[in-house]
């Protein structure tokens, strides 16, 4: 797209003032400094707001204007309407199925986007992706792949959440720095995820039946 790209990691503690900006006080008085959401729509750049269900409803609203036919930033506290310049897009990311209610992206908020989901990448897409962040070999590669669609297989049957693929790149890494691999597994993608005996023995197996 060759546009620039702001991006912010939302938070509980985050206020509409961290997205549109606030006046500070300098040497000469005050003055005011736009937020990453006012620089990106007044510049037409994309505008990304990763977690967004972290941060509070009452911050998060302040997105409202810019995401509907007005596509305009109030910045009361200025007396100033910033109107979106034509390439400004926003983008917000979360991972949906296992926040709390409090946590949840309101309604007026979803459907002001449109929407994708994202799943794992295929096999052979993964272990691509695995060898090339981690400089190792294809077969380890593929082995770590393997004991993530365990671990994913068991999703809803003792974990909330399966190994993703940035934790199979830590794996790599370590081995890829000298660990054996099964010890490298233990760390990076067993003890992480799990505190439950159990799953940790079903993993742990099958890390030392893929890695024999």
């Amino acid at each position: 797209l060759d546009r620039p790209l702001i991006t912010v990691a939302c938070n509980e503690d985050m206020t509409a003032s961290d997205l549109v900006g606030r006046y500070l006080l300098d040497a000469n008085g005050t003055r005011w400094v736009d937020g990453p959401l006012t620089v990106a729509a007044r510049i037409g750049a994309i505008c990304y707001l990763d977690e967004i269900v972290e941060a509070r409803q009452d911050t998060t609203v302040v997105i409202h204007p810019l995401t509907d036919h007005r596509r305009e930033l109030p910045l009361d506290k200025k007396g100033e309407t910033v109107h979106a310049h034509k390439d400004f897009q926003l983008v917000i990311s979360y991972n949906p199925g296992y926040q709390s209610l409090m946590k949840e992206l309101k309604q007026s908020t979803k459907q002001r986007f449109v929407a994708m989901d994202f799943d794992y990448a295929p096999t052979k897409v993964e272990e691509g992706i695995v060898e090339r962040e981690a400089s190792i070999d294809a077969d380890t590669a593929k082995k770590l792949v393997q004991i993530g669609k365990v671990a994913r297989n068991l999703k809803g049957h003792g974990l909330d959440e399966g190994i993703s693929t940035r934790l199979l790149v830590y794996a790599a890494s370590l081995i890829n720095q000298g660990i054996k691999p099964a010890n490298a597994c233990r760390m990076a993608l067993v003890r992480p995820i799990t505190d439950d005996a159990d799953i940790r023995q079903t993993l742990e197996h099958a890390i030392d039946t893929i890695f024999v």
